[in-house]
């Protein structure tokens, strides 16, 4: 996502991305009702939309028009009958069965009790998660992973610390052996997952230092590659993040129609390609305005015939485009603006 401060409006309604629609219909219709739209949201979902309604300003007449047009043609093509709900089936099933087979039945249907407040912990760091089950028994570490959402417990187990006698690799098998949690071993869960719950708002603040130590150095005057090289004599690794930050694909967005025309020229049109398969609109409408209009066509048929892609191989596409972004700059060949900022010529 992009920062508040980079963000580039559409040039017109129809452009408008379907999240940054649905950011307009919530920003629309009242703090209360778009709190109640927020908490059936997925963490992704809620922070893309929330990121977009945040950086979103001088909202068009046409704008609000259009998003609210097309919500309530979506909302007419909606048949009006909903799914059953827990209590509802709950209910029926405690008839019809009883109430220990009914519990069984909706366990199997929508998880065990557990779930719930697990999903509460999707918004704790993955660092701090880990802290707080790297001292359980690896059995209890592989069930409590085993409900968390995959993404978040990938990051965790990640994050978990890597014994001599085998630390990550051995909850991962013992995850791997799971069909079934007994009441004993879900009661412990219970209990771990209560403490987290409770401690959840003790967790540390999540600091970005290496995106904020490259805004700063974007901001040298002239000194810049000194400071870079003096700080790689202390820390290389470091440095390396750093010049990473330096260099985001959304920088793109904000470069010269000179310095995008070259750097169409220098990077083959494949590989863009790859790279703008779910870029953000300024980032894309930036470079497709740099091509030649018939180039611009060729180029968005490219991509349709692409179809989807893996994300690592797009993320691994950009990183490619940046590091030749980076060796032009270097070599003197082209120049960049780092950071959004008020330009003139």
């Amino acid at each position: 996502m992009a920062e508040a401060s980079d963000f580039i409006p559409p040039g017109s309604a129809a452009s408008l991305s379907p999240v940054e629609r649905a950011a307009i219909v919530l920003l629309s219709m009242g703090e209360e009702p778009a709190a109640a739209v927020l908490r059936c949201l997925s963490r992704e979902e809620l922070l893309d939309v929330t990121q977009v309604m945040s950086r979103l300003s001088g909202i068009k007449v046409d704008w609000v028009r259009t998003s609210l047009q097309t919500f309530f043609d979506d909302y007419r093509e909606q048949s009006g009958v909903h799914g059953a709900s827990r209590t509802y089936l709950k209910r029926s099933l405690d008839l019809a069965l009883g109430g220990q087979i009914a519990s069984s039945v909706l366990n199997s249907i929508y998880g065990d009790a557990i779930r719930p407040k697990m999903q509460r912990l999707q918004w704790a760091s993955p660092k701090w998660l880990a802290e707080q089950i790297g001292h359980e028994h690896q059995r209890m570490q592989a069930v409590f992973l085993a409900f968390l959402p995959s993404a978040l417990a990938g990051d965790v187990v990640a994050a978990l610390p890597e014994v001599p006698a085998g630390g990550r690799d051995r909850v991962l098998l013992q995850m791997a052996r799971l069909s079934e949690v007994d009441a004993e071993l879900l009661a412990e869960l219970e209990d771990l997952v209560e403490r987290c719950l409770a401690g959840l708002g003790q967790q540390g603040a999540t600091v970005e230092g290496v995106k904020q130590v490259a805004e700063i150095l974007n901001r040298m005057p002239g000194q810049r590659q000194q400071m870079v090289e003096l700080l790689r004599a202390h820390d290389p690794g470091v440095v390396g993040e750093i010049e990473s930050s330096m260099y985001e694909f959304f920088m793109l967005s904000r470069q010269s129609e000179a310095t995008l025309t070259r750097l169409i020229e220098e990077v083959p049109l494949e590989l863009w390609a790859v790279a703008l398969k779910g870029a953000e609109p300024p980032v894309r409408d930036a470079l497709l305005a740099a091509m030649p209009r018939r180039q611009a066509q060729s180029f968005e048929d490219l991509m349709r015939r692409g179809g989807p892609m893996p994300m690592s191989r797009v993320e691994q596409a950009r990183a490619e485009i940046m590091v030749q972004v980076k060796a032009l700059v270097d070599a003197g060949e082209i120049q960049v603006q780092l950071f959004a900022e008020d330009v003139v010529e």
